[in-house]
């Protein structure tokens, strides 16, 4: 990946600091672990950190703070949560399943308006229901520094998006993360989601993956994304402005609602990441996906696994390829492609000499001896490429021998001689000369570089190492 766009933050544990994001653009998803559980008896709407310890946490909290929230809890009624109380001037604070309810939600968001620390608040599986949904979205309009919001998995349904969409049409928060999944939103849903991000320019990720979206909120979204030319008439909706992610995994997108998704694509200029994985579109929804990919110069991240695409649909997807200049990763993994249709889509970024693609991963593919000469051609023009494929047994090019020799131990020993750190060896493959580098730009410096013997699938373990899932490897993660 090159510098203007990253794709995806790391990971970031409950006690570490979350920076605000620097543009617009940064930072299209992250992931979260939950807090470590402590094992006591606690009521049914309470995880079992919600019982109250408060004893010896005075160092850690604003009184101020503390007491608000422990008036809110009295006055609904609820235990407070004591690791809500110990972690209150972090900034992400995890709750994930604390079974808080709408009356400890309530809580929470009474204690929220004030804050100005926490910049990333994470709720899912809290059966929250459209009374907690409310009280968040009362708290947004207050607190302008909450940043990121999760509330997946608490069946919010049509009530619960129709909260959402009246509070995200005021463009009144600092909101810029918005996690929706696994909400049972349905057509009704898609609806009224659609017209709120047609008005709203904040909003920059958006999640809303695990749905029940089918065919007609396919065509709800794809319209909010973008119309083409011939489309556009007084009456058409305002077009979202502000998304660069987008997740709409595991849904019910057949092809209908594939290819309205795709023609809203051709116009819109800010998306820059698309989930579609898991949806089952066929061949079909990825011949207007390759129309998309022909016309569309902003997308950068594609993810099209799980989606009944064969080698009629791969060959389609090539057409667009062979033109495109902004996709840097495509997801092709679990549809039935064949080696044929595997050749097709590497042969099309061959033919362009524009190509920007660093990954693409159709690891199911079961490919011989030919395609991996082939491969070695396309590798010779686009060096910052990796391609992930399933070697058939007795090809000679599978490399299994290679992944035996540590990467890492092999650059240390090299560090050693040369009486160097690793990060400095790393350093100096950076043109900048700073800590980060593009992911492409990296294995391409890799490659080139002779000090080092090392091959395509030890570079992709570093990356996996050093990987921020942003598209920018990080050399200060190295010990």
């Amino acid at each position: 990946m090159d510098n203007d766009e990253p794709l995806e933050p790391e990971t970031k544990d409950e006690n570490e600091t979350t920076p605000a994001p620097q543009s617009s653009d940064e930072m299209l998803y992250c992931e979260a672990e939950p807090p470590t559980p402590v094992e006591k008896d606690k009521p049914i709407w309470e995880s079992s950190e919600t019982d109250l310890e408060i004893e010896d946490n005075e160092k850690f909290f604003t009184t101020g703070q503390k007491d608000l929230y422990l008036e809110a809890c009295k006055l609904m009624g609820v235990v407070p949560v004591s690791y809500f109380i110990r972690n209150m001037e972090d900034s992400h604070m995890n709750l994930n399943h604390h079974g808080l309810g709408p009356r400890g939600t309530k809580a929470i968001a009474i204690a929220l308006v004030s804050n100005t620390a926490i910049t990333k608040l994470e709720l899912e599986d809290n059966c929250i229901m459209e009374e907690g949904v409310l009280s968040l979205v009362e708290m947004l309009q207050e607190n302008y520094y909450l940043q990121e919001l999760d509330i997946s998995e608490n069946e919010l349904g049509l009530e619960g998006a129709r909260i959402i969409s009246e509070f995200l049409q005021r463009n009144i928060s600092a909101l810029w993360n918005l996690t929706l999944s696994g909400n049972s939103f349905k057509e009704e849903s898609a609806t009224l989601l659609s017209q709120a991000l047609s008005a709203n320019y904040r909003l920059k990720r958006l999640d809303l993956s695990h749905n029940q979206f089918s065919d007609l909120g396919g065509e709800q979204l794809g319209q909010m994304l973008g119309v083409g030319e011939a489309e556009l008439t007084p009456s058409s909706p305002a077009l979202n402005v502000g998304l660069t992610a987008l997740d709409l995994s595991w849904n019910h997108i057949h092809t209908q609602g594939a290819v309205a998704l795709c023609n809203g694509l051709r116009a819109n200029v800010t998306l820059k990441k698309l989930d579609l994985s898991m949806n089952g579109f066929g061949n079909e929804g990825a011949s207007a996906l390759g129309e998309t990919l022909r016309l569309n110069s902003t997308l950068v991240y594609l993810d099209v696994n799980g989606n009944d695409i064969g080698n009629e649909g791969a060959f389609k997807i090539s057409r667009g390829l062979e033109s495109n200049e902004s996709l840097r990763v495509l997801k092709l993994f679990l549809n039935p492609i064949s080696m044929e249709g595997a050749v097709s889509l590497i042969l099309a970024i061959k033919k362009n000499p524009k190509s920007r693609m660093e990954e693409l991963d159709i690891s199911n593919v079961l490919v011989t001896d030919q395609f991996t000469k082939i491969l070695e051609g396309v590798y010779a023009v686009h060096p910052q490429l990796d391609v992930e494929y399933k070697a058939a047994p007795g090809c000679s090019a599978k490399k299994t021998l290679f992944l035996l020799t540590n990467p890492m131990k092999m650059i240390q020993s090299y560090a050693d001689q040369q009486k160097i750190s690793v990060v400095d060896f790393f350093k100096s493959l950076n043109p900048a000369g700073t800590m980060k580098m593009p992911v492409g730009e990296f294995r391409k410096a890799m490659l080139q570089q002779n000090k080092v013997p090392i091959n395509r699938y030890q570079i992709r373990e570093l990356i996996k190492r050093m990987d921020e899932k942003t598209g920018m490897v990080n050399f200060s993660v190295l010990p």
